[in-house]
């Protein structure tokens, strides 16, 4: 089926109106397009530090809009065009407003991305999607399963390889890990399938939530192995208390330089006496303002490594 797509011009400052405008009316979802940066808080809820440098930020938004052919489109875009008048009468500036009609191919938004990931290895590990098969000279490689969805963490990212590389280094039997933005789960899981002994996760996304439980099942591991909850370990005290104090032989941190500064001293506190601290997401010109955070909190660092521009270090606490 073809959908009539709906983009409107108008300016970064009035998107926010227009898009609550836009679901009052009655449209269920909309895309935006500009090239305003995101702020310190957007990118302290995101898990790997990955954005290029992007253009500059010109003021204009694109908002598009999708309805299907048989929906009374003339009457939804007459309360669009209402309801943009309405917004211009505040003395906000709209900009050109024009809106611009085309057709678009149905599509299945939420599998889509599926092709773009397919298996890998990371050293002798093989990790792949539920979708793919094993090949034949891969069935003696030790299998993860990931289908990340709407959560980061497929593992192939250097950031994540690292981290990985360093689990599988220092992982025992009696590994109780803490991974802090787990996102799909991949580092969990990877230290519970080279035997770790338990793993907690936590994520400010929601979505990370039930990406982890499902790819848990589809790694076969049970629900006694891990648990996973929502909210920020930084500076909630429930969400400390939760997770537990001096308990964790391994902390990994696969998350922005700039969340890993305030992170390091806190988490402290959740790690045994002689604990490891794995982190990585961190671009190569931010190593030593990771490392400089590590030193300050008391930790010791034990191995910096490389991958591309990517930097993973790897610190104990004595």
């Amino acid at each position: 089926m073809k959908w009539n797509k709906y983009t409107l011009t108008t300016t970064a400052e009035a998107e926010d109106m227009i898009s609550s405008m836009m679901m009052e009316a009655g449209i269920e979802g909309i895309e935006i397009e500009d090239k305003v940066p995101l702020s310190e808080s957007d990118k302290s809820q995101m898990f790997v530090d990955i954005l290029p440098e992007g253009p500059a930020d010109d003021g204009v938004a694109k908002i598009s809009f999708y309805l299907e052919p048989d929906a009374d489109n003339a009457a939804m875009l007459k309360a669009v065009e209402e309801g943009l008048e309405e917004i211009r009468s505040w003395g906000i500036n709209i900009g050109a407003a024009t809106i611009e009609a085309s057709q678009t191919e149905d599509k299945d938004w939420i599998n889509n991305w599926k092709q773009y990931f397919h298996q890998f290895h990371v050293d002798d590990i093989l990790i792949k999607p539920s979708w793919e098969e094993v090949q034949p000279e891969d069935r003696e490689k030790l299998l993860i399963q990931i289908d990340p969805g709407t959560a980061f963490g497929t593992g192939m990212h250097e950031t994540t390889q690292l981290c990985i590389r360093q689990i599988k280094k220092y992982v025992t039997e009696d590994t109780v890990l803490l991974d802090v933005g787990t996102g799909s789960g991949i580092l969990s899981i990877a230290a519970l399938k080279l035997g770790a002994r338990y793993a907690c996760g936590t994520d400010l996304d929601p979505c990370a939530i039930n990406a982890v439980k499902e790819n848990m099942e589809v790694n076969g591991i049970p629900e006694d192995k891990y648990t996973v909850m929502l909210g920020n370990i930084i500076d909630d005290k429930e969400v400390q208390d939760a997770v537990g104090y001096e308990k964790y032989d391994m902390v990994v941190a696969n998350i922005l330089a700039e969340v890993l500064v305030p992170l390091t001293p806190v988490i402290l506190a959740q790690m045994k006496p002689g604990a490891l601290y794995i982190t990585s997401g961190i671009i190569d010109d931010k190593e030593e303002t990771v490392v400089e955070a590590v030193k300050k909190a008391g930790l010791e660092v034990l191995e910096v490594n490389h991958q591309g521009e990517w930097v993973s270090v790897t610190a104990r606490k004595n």
